[in-house]
């Protein structure tokens, strides 16, 4: 899938009265994604959520589906170490911090969200990609480029969070094409702790679901106990 649908969202405050309160009755931990064009945004929105009854924060440096903004902040290493420390002197809930791929070396800002003190990275988000239609000869998307996710970015996703757990000693949310168990053990294997799924919802409603199932009856083939002892196994040639 390749988007272009931006962030918006009726804000903070909207969030807060009307979605919090059905969400925390779902029985489930709530994460909020927040998201910024300058520093400044970051470190207001992460006040306000700091005073929230939510579990954590996924602080969103990397979104190549908006013209400007964020995508500026997770691309280096002082980068994401700056916008992350300001958050970090705000927000006392856990802080995971999303990385973009479109980076030469995915290491440097997960080092900088590591060193800011965020509590977790995530990766991978959209790669940036584009598509042309060729009778019109103009892009298909109005914003020229977007964000491409689904399972075309699974090898790019999971080499990425290999990289990463060579790199930092903080847990690794993985991402990227995962759409069955295998992929969210291929990605435990490469050393996330932990996974998500985001387009392989608009192919199947129940791919979360079974997920879960596949990542059990895998676990039950091999004998395996606990998730963890998985998680960064994987036999390097």
């Amino acid at each position: 899938m390749l988007n272009s649908i931006g962030l918006q969202n009726p804000g903070v405050e909207y969030f807060m009265q009307y979605d919090l309160p059905w969400l925390k009755n779902q029985n489930v931990a709530v994460i909020v994604n927040a998201c910024g064009s300058t520093i400044e945004d970051y470190v207001e929105l992460c006040k306000i959520l700091n005073k929230a009854d939510i579990d954590g924060v996924e602080l969103n440096l990397s979104c190549p589906n908006v013209k400007a903004g964020c995508l500026a902040f997770g691309t280096t290493y002082e980068g994401v170490k700056e916008v992350t420390s300001q958050v970090r002197k705000v927000l006392d809930k856990p802080l995971i911090v999303k990385l973009t791929p479109n980076v030469t070396d995915i290491t440097l800002p997960a080092k900088g969200a590591e060193d800011a003190g965020a509590d977790a990275v995530s990766l991978i988000n959209t790669l940036l990609g584009m598509s042309i239609n060729i009778n019109t000869r103009k892009p298909y998307l109005a914003n020229n480029t977007g964000g491409l996710s689904g399972p075309a970015v699974k090898p790019v996703a999971v080499r990425m969070v290999y990289q990463v757990s060579q790199a930092v000693n903080i847990p690794i949310l993985g991402m990227g094409g995962i759409i069955n168990g295998d992929d969210a053990i291929e990605f435990m294997l490469a050393g996330a702790s932990a996974v998500s799924i985001g387009a392989g919802n608009f192919i199947d409603p129940y791919t979360s679901v079974n997920t879960v199932k596949g990542i059990e009856e895998y676990m039950k083939n091999n004998n395996i106990d606990k998730i963890e002892d998985i998680v960064g196994k994987v036999q390097m040639n």
